[in-house]
């Protein structure tokens, strides 16, 4: 025991800062089960009315919980001497860093993959006649790289499209001239059966 108070002392750390600490955890455990309780079986009484699913009601319960233990761990924080202004300032730009950056990212990839995709999907051709709805942006593609979509208006302005908006929204094509396998074969004289079965036969010997 006098190891440990020595070697205390020499670290700087207090006998009784140690023994605050214990003590307001013991009692924030305490607190925070029976809170914990009461708000369970609140939230469950409360279901005759409010119709909760166990699952709100646990993620309501859990979420409560983390709250709290954020609260006790800032007053250890704070009874240690840690200034709170500066860990808020701190935490805060992190947060805003980290969000800025995932949103950035998020972007950038979610456009690439978009435009891969639409590529090997093709939807539309450069030169078709593009609306996106309900916002009525209309235009004809003119260009596409890994970022938009080049739109160009009939009154000579230029669009600007994020290719990850093609998949988040409704679009109509207007193609010229261009029609799809099964058009190009029921135009030819063939019935809507014969066609799905001319394009059946294709794919099977394209996978043979």
């Amino acid at each position: 025991m006098h190891q440990l108070v020595t070697w205390m002392d020499h670290y700087g750390v207090r006998i009784d800062m140690v023994l605050g600490t214990i003590l307001i955890l013991i009692v924030a455990s305490i607190a925070i089960f029976y809170i914990d309780r009461f708000l369970r079986g609140l939230l469950f009484g409360s279901r005759v009315w409010i119709r909760f699913s166990y699952e709100t009601i646990l993620f309501i319960t859990r979420l409560m919980a983390t709250a709290m233990w954020i609260g006790v761990g800032m007053l250890l924080l704070s009874f240690w001497g840690v200034s709170m202004t500066g860990l808020w300032t701190v935490l805060v730009s992190v947060t805003a860093i980290i969000g800025v950056g995932f949103l950035a990212v998020w972007t950038i990839v979610s456009n690439i993959t978009a435009s891969v995709f639409l590529t090997i999907w093709r939807p539309f051709y450069m030169g078709t006649t593009v609306e996106i709805l309900p916002e009525n942006l209309k235009g004809r593609a003119i260009d596409r790289n890994m970022m938009f979509t080049v739109l160009r208006e009939k009154e000579g302005g230029t669009l600007y499209i994020p290719n990850n908006l093609f998949f988040q929204k409704i679009f109509r094509v207007t193609e010229v001239n261009h029609r799809h396998l099964f058009e190009f074969f029921e135009h030819n004289n063939l019935g809507t059966k014969q066609a799905e079965s001319k394009i059946r036969d294709l794919i099977a010997n394209f996978r043979g």
